[in-house]
């Protein structure tokens, strides 16, 4: 072979050497590009996920505040009621009908998630429970509740109204 073919294919192993290099360094580039853009699109899905959750938390919560002041209004209703059913009446269909009312009233509380907070017997909680007298009692257990003034509602673990109790020691 002639000293110029030698030097040609030199340089055309030069030149294929220079391409490739380039090529990988293209590639290295496209490669890094693409790392970063699926790190970018895994963190904005976990911030849509985060962002979805704190949107269904938030109306949960709003739900449950707008409940919680529709079923305070009603509350008073429902006292009354019950006070109508402890009067002594003659006309028993007149009590039937209180109860069936007050029925339903309990009826449509249960269907929204509202608990009566359970008291008499119980002991006292001052997240749900109000204490507006104690007597000494020896009876009864340290801070048991003994009686019972006005019924105390919650939807899950968010207290509606208070229940006001007579608590014992």
């Amino acid at each position: 072979m002639s000293e110029e073919k030698k030097e040609e294919l030199n340089e055309n192993k030069e030149e294929k050497r220079e391409t490739e290099a380039k090529e990988n360094d293209e590639l290295g580039a496209m490669k890094q590009e693409l790392e970063e853009t699926n790190d970018r699109l895994k963190r904005i899905m976990a911030e849509f996920e985060n962002y979805k959750k704190r949107s269904n938390k938030e109306r949960e919560m709003l739900y449950n505040s707008l409940l919680a002041d529709i079923v305070s209004s009603f509350l008073p209703v429902i006292d009354n009621l019950e006070k109508a059913l402890s009067v002594e009446t003659k006309d028993e269909n007149y009590k039937q009908g209180i109860e069936l009312v007050l029925k339903q009233f309990n009826d449509v509380l249960a269907k929204f998630g509202v608990e009566e907070i359970k008291t008499v017997g119980e002991t006292f909680d001052p997240e749900v429970h109000e204490a507006v007298s104690s007597i000494q009692d020896e009876t009864k257990g340290e801070k048991e509740i003994v009686q019972e003034f006005r019924k105390g509602y919650k939807i899950g673990t968010k207290v509606v109204r208070h229940s006001m109790v007579v608590v014992a020691n």
